[in-house]
């Protein structure tokens, strides 16, 4: 009840300032609410009753509210979550609820400063020791409730300084969190530099989290655990762009944190990164390479180890996150504990009228994925030690590697394609904490032809095949688009269901018929058909998403 009221307490003044404006008040925003109306059991891929909350209604709804004037914006959003789409509930039900849970106010003073109260997000460089944002689709919201600082001195200046406590669903944990950070764009001070198309960034920052502990943890019969009231992490990185070029490093170090992922141990965390891109027309090269221990930083140190609600920070995967549904069929998660990875990446256009471009051209990529395990392969240690004790350099098992090359091109003004292959291979034991490794290969074919400007056919062929006991897929999809309003769209998923008890099961159809309206700002879908029992990825988080079966309505608006 308290975050409902404050809600709309906050909201209300912010309101009533937005009004005092002399430059008057802008509003905007939108509507999201996804709804599965009597969801249906269906033994043969696995959706029981259990995995619904309600047998007549599901919905997550989401309705935002932004105010813009000249020296004072804000917002506000609305969720109903009551009876939250299949695997958005947790074992506790906290994200079963209904209110307002975000709300902010941001005054705009003059020389480029800006002071916000209330609800907010945030991230200090690539997010290694703070990252604040919400992912729908993941079911993540870990906003700060309080007050942040982001003001331009100088020139090439930039200072940010904030304090709050975290979202976990429908409550505000308790435990403190506060943290700086500065930014120098060299450049600004440089004209020789500037002039030269030359850009060099340097930052720094610095979050500290503070946690009373109250009951005190066990070690064994005769001893306890003292653990840390203030965990401090701290973050440094330098950017240079030259043309087309551009190198970032990153580290970032945190102080003893024992916590229920790495078995109360007290070794410290760090994480260093360097990626390198090139980019100019027709041509992008990437290459990046990460290492992180002990890293994860959470706002309650004894929460379950399968709840991603409480992060503070954020580990990025050096995977893409794919969007075709065989090659998402095995996504990577990032292991906390730690891991070295590794991405490279490489894209050229053959341009028109060559031999290998043709009238249209060509466009070729290849993406390369590596992910390796420390020395100890997600070893912690034992509880009140200093951890396991991984050599820098050395690395373990091979946890998740692919590689995809992909093919676009346009044969004639109605028809183009896209072929995809990828070699996959994925540690489930180390990813799910269950089974070996799966080797796959994965082949895609993807069509588009349009007859005219107002009919286009798509159509989609994927294959996956393995010699693990999950057994090889298919998919097919076909996509009818009739501008500007309406799209419909059947597709087939073939493989066996997930295993119950150790062995998967019969090979399943995973129907699916949908049909999209879009009229100006709405968007509306409805589709019938089955969902298969997985895994949800989005850079490295992911959520498990039960077998379900009925009608889904999706409906979007923007105002």
């Amino acid at each position: 009840m308290k975050i409902r009221l404050f809600g709309l307490m906050l909201c209300a003044s912010a309101a009533a300032m937005a009004q005092d404006s002399d430059k008057g008040l802008t509003l905007s925003g939108s509507v999201q609410s996804d709804m599965m109306v009597a969801p249906q059991t269906d033994n043969a891929i696995g959706a029981l009753e259990d995995s619904y909350n309600n047998k007549y209604f599901l919905t997550n709804t989401y309705v935002d509210v932004l105010g813009q004037s000249k020296y004072v914006d804000f917002g506000v959003r609305a969720e109903v979550t009551q009876w939250p789409m299949p695997g958005f509930d947790d074992t506790y039900n906290k994200f079963k609820g209904w209110g307002v849970p975000n709300a902010w106010v941001k005054a705009k003073a003059p020389k480029n400063t800006e002071v916000t109260l209330g609800s907010f997000y945030e991230q200090f460089g690539s997010g290694f020791i703070l990252r604040s944002y919400e992912e729908r689709s993941l079911g993540v919201d870990n906003s700060l409730l309080g007050a942040k600082v982001v003001t331009q001195p100088l020139p090439g200046v930039q200072l940010k300084a904030l304090s709050g406590i975290q979202r976990s669903y429908w409550r505000w944990e308790k435990n403190l969190v506060s943290g700086a950070d500065v930014e120098l764009s060299l450049d600004e001070w440089m004209p020789t530099m500037k002039e030269g198309g030359t850009r060099l960034t340097l930052g720094a920052s610095w979050v500290n989290k503070h946690e009373s502990d109250d009951e005190v943890m066990m070690y064994d019969a005769t001893h306890m655990l003292r653990l840390p009231a203030y965990i401090n992490a701290f973050d440094v990185r330098a950017q240079l762009q030259k043309g087309s070029f551009s190198v970032l490093g990153e580290y970032a170090r945190k102080t003893q944190d024992p916590n229920s992922l790495n078995n109360y141990t007290y070794g410290e965390g760090s994480a260093a990164m360097l990626s390198m891109s090139y980019a100019r027309k027709g041509l992008s090269i990437l290459a990046q390479a990460k290492r992180s221990e002990n890293m994860a930083m959470r706002s309650v140190r004894s929460a379950s180890p399968m709840c991603t609600a409480y992060y503070i920070n954020h580990m990025p995967a050096f995977t893409l996150d794919q969007t075709y549904a065989l090659a998402a069929l095995y996504p990577y998660a990032t292991q906390v504990e730690g891991e070295w990875a590794f991405q490279g990446g490489l894209g050229y256009n053959f341009k028109k009228n060559t031999a290998l471009g043709g009238k249209y051209g060509t466009k070729v990529k290849v993406n390369y994925s590596l992910v390796r395990g420390l020395e100890n392969n997600n070893g912690t240690g034992d509880k009140g030690t200093n951890g396991a004790g991984n050599a820098f350099f050395k690395m373990g098992d091979t946890y998740y590697q692919d590689l995809d090359i992909q093919l676009e091109k346009r044969l004639n003004k109605s028809f183009d394609f896209h072929l995809m292959y990828m070699y996959q291979q994925y540690n489930k034991g180390i990813i799910q904490r269950e089974g070996g490794n799966i080797f796959s290969n994965i082949f895609i074919a993807e069509g588009k032809y349009k007859f005219n400007r107002r009919y286009t056919l798509r159509a989609e062929a994927q294959y996956l095949a393995t010699e693990h006991e999950s057994g090889d897929w298919g998919f097919g999809l076909l996509e009818l688009s009739v501008a500007p309003y309406l799209m419909f769209s059947v597709s087939d998923m073939i493989g066996h269901t997930e295993p119950s008890v150790g062995e998967y099961g019969e090979l399943a159809h995973y129907y699916n018929a949908a049909v999209t309206l879009n009229v100006k700002s709405h968007r509306l879908m409805l589709s019938y058909g089955r969902t298969r029992a997985g895994y949800n990825c989005t850079g490295g988080v992911c959520r498990y998403v039960p077998a379900s079966k009925g009608v889904t309505i999706n409906y979007n608006y923007n105002f």
